[in-house]
């Protein structure tokens, strides 16, 4: 018989993967990154030993990350990544610990998407894997009330998709998923920069530039900070400031991506629920959640209050590991339940 001990909820996110374990709460948070012998295969590093590789192999050793906007890019590198979670965040039990696993699939994902996520983790060592959507377990690890009769509104913003969902007795009404996240964030940085300035940057450099001095809207801080890259012309490396209205600018286009995804959803809501969401709010969750003025910048689009979740980038993890303890949430919350509205 399986013991509760014995069930795992996965973030499975294109930046980062969260395990939550039943009855000890969340257990690991490692970097999507793997970093393999180019010829071989073989896999040399996994999460945070691989991502201090990123750019800084040699020509025989790649590091990269196997997920691509919320969805596996690289089969055979997922799960061996997922094997060596699974068997972290068992402990001393190994090979022998064969969980129930949830794991969760973007809202947007296909059906190939979705097999190949579930196949993965089986693959890994999952006893059984089973689906659940980003944004309801988004909701879930926020605390809103889905199983009541009022409306509920989550936006959840990861590193390679947007989810957003309203949410009223226990199901998804309407819903929207768009790949753009924090690693889009990132590349429109990289452009930038690239453009502006002539100066190539990684997208570790791009990612500590946005986190240090980004934002989505003018909060009266902006902040100057110092990267270095490769001139383009020369070949030789250059440092130089940047400051936040700069990186504000270029964060521009992604960010009005998210706010007209969130006016689309709000256009097709019904109308008794739409009253619900003026008078209880948006909830953000995911990384992006954290960046600067993002709450305010949709709050005055749509003139709704904003709230961000109390732990936003372990939110969607904490939803999962809510899931596994109730059964019947664990099917009645699989993708194939859910009602999905469709981004044109």
């Amino acid at each position: 018989m399986l013991g509760l001990a014995d069930r795992l909820g996965i973030d499975l996110g294109t930046a980062n993967v969260v395990v939550y374990a039943h009855g000890r709460g969340v257990v690991l948070r490692e970097p999507s990154v793997v970093a393999i012998e180019y010829r071989s295969r073989r896999v040399l590093a996994i999460g945070r030993e691989a991502e201090a590789m990123l750019g800084r192999t040699p020509g025989n050793i790649v590091a990269s990350r196997p997920l691509r906007d919320g969805v596996i890019a690289d089969y055979s590198v997922t799960r061996e990544m997922l094997t060596y979670l699974l068997r972290k965040a068992s402990g001393t039990r190994g090979r022998l610990f064969r969980p129930l696993v949830v794991i969760c699939i973007p809202s947007g994902a296909t059906g190939v998407e979705r097999r190949a996520a579930l196949d993965a983790a089986r693959a890994a060592g999952a006893r059984d894997a089973i689906p659940v959507e980003e944004p309801m377990a988004a909701a879930i690890g926020a605390g809103l009330p889905i199983a009541s009769a009022i409306g509920n509104m989550v936006v959840d913003i990861g590193g390679g998709t947007t989810d957003i969902a309203v949410i009223s007795l226990g199901g998804i009404v309407v819903s929207d998923s768009l790949r753009v996240g924090g690693n889009y964030l990132d590349e429109a940085l990289i452009r930038h920069i690239r453009r502006t300035y002539n100066l190539e940057i990684g997208e570790r450099t791009a990612e500590a530039l946005k986190i240090q001095t980004g934002s989505a809207f003018d909060v009266g801080e902006d902040r100057e900070t110092e990267i270095r890259g490769r001139d383009i012309f020369t070949g030789l490396p250059k440092t130089m400031r940047v400051v936040g209205a700069e990186v504000r600018e270029a964060l521009a286009e992604g960010v009005m991506q998210v706010v007209e995804a969130v006016k689309r959803i709000l256009e097709v809501t019904p109308p008794e629920l739409s009253a619900d969401i003026i008078e209880r709010g948006i909830t953000l969750t995911g990384g992006g959640a954290l960046l600067p003025g993002m709450d305010r910048l949709i709050e005055l689009e749509t003139g709704i209050p904003v709230t961000v979740a109390e732990d936003p980038i372990s939110s969607v993890a904490i939803g999962t590991g809510r899931v596994l303890d109730c059964a019947e949430i664990l099917h009645t919350h699989s993708p194939r339940h859910s009602g999905r509205y469709h981004r044109l």
